[in-house]
Parts: C-alpha cells; structure tokens; sequence
C-alpha cells in the first residue's frame, strides 16, 4: 500500500514540478491551483478541488468551511502555497484535513521557491 501512495505521490510532485517550471514563483495560489489540476488531469489521475472537509466532534458533525486546495485519487491532500516559508499552522492545516477528511497522506507544496523541491513537504498517517 506505501508503494501506491509513494508512486501516487511522485506523479503529484513531478506535476506540481513541471507548472513550477512553466510559471516560477510569485504568482497566487490560485494560479498555481488551476494549473496544477490541469497537469494532474492531464496525467490521468482523478482529481476533487476545493473538496470539502467536516469537523466531526464526538457526534457532532460540524459544517465549518474547510476546504481540501486539491484531493488526488481520494487519497492524497494537497495542500498549495505560495508563502516565504511553511510555518506551523500550514503543517497543521494539511494534517487536520488528512484527520477529518480520513486521508493517509499529504502533501504541502510551496510554489514561492526558486526550487520546488525545497517547497515540498509529506505527511503519511
């Protein structure tokens, strides 16, 4: 199953790597959203955006308006920046959207980097 999600994953990142090649940094993290969806969809994977994720509080399930940027194959969070460098609150927004959104990995990709590689952080639950 890891080997699934690892092989899942490098699609995701070698996608996000070619729009951060056409692009570069800078642009607004809608931009790099829609052309991500475009890449991802191109490679034949299927894609939600802007996907939806409750908070559920014992049996309480509450409509707070948390989104998913982009869920890959009902499988991966990710999760788009475009910010000088992730901080605490972008790590715990990718794994509270794994948590209630039942998800066993995430990716947090920064596009406001010279090298994208140095922009991409995954979680697997």
């Amino acid at each position: 199953m890891e080997l699934r999600y690892q092989e899942l994953t490098q699609k995701i990142i070698g996608c996000a790597m070619e729009v951060h090649k056409v692009l570069g940094p800078g642009l607004l993290e809608s931009a790099y959203e829609e052309c991500l969806a475009f890449e991802l969809i191109n490679a034949g994977l299927f894609i939600e955006r802007q996907k939806p994720v409750p908070v559920v509080y014992k049996e309480i399930k509450l409509e707070c308006g948390y989104r998913m940027d982009i869920l890959v194959e009902n499988t991966v969070v990710v999760e788009l920046k475009t910010v000088d460098a992730f901080n605490d609150v972008h790590e715990a927004q990718v794994l509270t959207h794994m948590k209630f959104g039942l998800k066993p990995v995430g990716l947090l990709i920064n596009f406001n980097v010279t090298l994208l590689k140095n922009g991409i952080k995954r979680y697997v639950r």
